[in-house]
């Protein structure tokens, strides 16, 4: 059995990002890894993959709790080897990220006992100075070296994605290696993704979510993206897709006289589509204050859903 592992640090840098990405890798695993490791999306067999509990690695030289956010049990194709995949996402620089990244193949090993695959997922916009590998020696001994796979996305183009129908592509476009002038068509690319994706309400929400914490368009910006949807055959569409569209786009849409698409994005809003949402995105696992962060709705009223489910 397979079992695909993330692991959460309890401590002051833990990052409000490192969540998002992680609940956008937990939700969308399979198409993570078919977006960016098609070599290993290969070897996966998902037919039969299985969430299991929760566990927690006691640190005790550093005297804090390392918490699995995700366990997933499922096989290789055509295998019984049993692998496990940690996957960490880092938002932010860490001079000693790889001797980290080793910490946690230690902990799993000694767990499991089992071949480990990590993969580290840079989203932050600075210069990466970390090593991708740890080692261990001496002048006269060689000890270890551990490397790990690695998923620079500030290096990432962006336009080699935009033809794919894959979620997890369309969410990360907005930490992909794009200009400033680049911004409005990186946007518009993403809602023409969205369109051909028909996910449904949850997902859909989730996604663009995801995609306006990391790219945001000025007014002038706005209104020249609405500008260039309306040339499109399917504008009323996309129209009803993006979060920036019903925070916005609606106030300007009423001076351009869109008012079709207008009235869908008003019904799109309404209270009870949004509860429905929320509730589909808390089943899901997803945190309280993501859930009311992508649904406009507050967190008292997401706890409140939650509680009821």
């Amino acid at each position: 059995m397979t079992q695909i592992t993330l692991i959460r640090e309890e401590n002051t840098k833990y990052t409000h990002h490192d969540q998002l990405a992680k609940e956008l890798i937990y939700n969308f695993f399979e198409e993570f890894l078919e977006a960016f490791f098609p070599e290993v999306h290969e070897s996966v067999d998902f037919s039969e993959i299985r969430p299991l509990s929760e566990e927690v690695y006691t640190d005790i030289l550093q005297g804090r709790n390392r918490k699995l956010d995700i366990v997933i049990e499922t096989k290789l194709k055509g295998e019984e080897t049993i692998l496990i995949i940690h996957v960490e996402p880092q938002s932010y620089v860490e001079n000693d990220f790889h001797e980290r990244m080793y910490h946690y193949f230690s902990l799993l090993y000694n767990k499991y006992q089992k071949p480990i695959l990590p993969i580290a997922v840079f989203s932050y916009n600075e210069k990466r100075n970390e090593q991708d590998e740890f080692s261990i020696s001496f002048p006269f001994f060689h000890v270890l070296t551990f490397n790990f796979l690695t998923l620079e996305l500030r290096k990432k183009n962006w336009r080699k994605y935009i033809e794919s129908d894959n979620p997890v592509a369309a969410a990360l476009l907005s930490k992909m290696g794009y200009t400033e002038r680049e911004k409005i068509e990186v946007k518009l690319e993403f809602l023409k993704m969205l369109v051909r994706m028909k996910l449904n309400p949850a997902k859909q929400r989730f996604i663009t979510g995801f995609f306006d914490v990391y790219l945001t368009l000025n007014d002038q910006e706005e209104e020249q993206l609405m500008e260039e949807i309306k040339e499109l055959d399917n504008a009323e569409e996309i129209f009803e897709l993006s979060n920036s569209w019903e925070r916005k786009g609606m106030e300007k849409g009423i001076e351009k006289g869109i008012e079709k698409g207008i009235e869908k994005g008003i019904e799109k809003g309404k209270m009870e589509e949004r509860q429905n949402i929320a509730k589909e995105l808390l089943k899901q696992g997803s945190p309280v204050e993501f859930v009311a962060k992508v649904t406009h709705l507050t967190v008292e009223e997401v706890g409140e859903l939650k509680e009821k489910l």
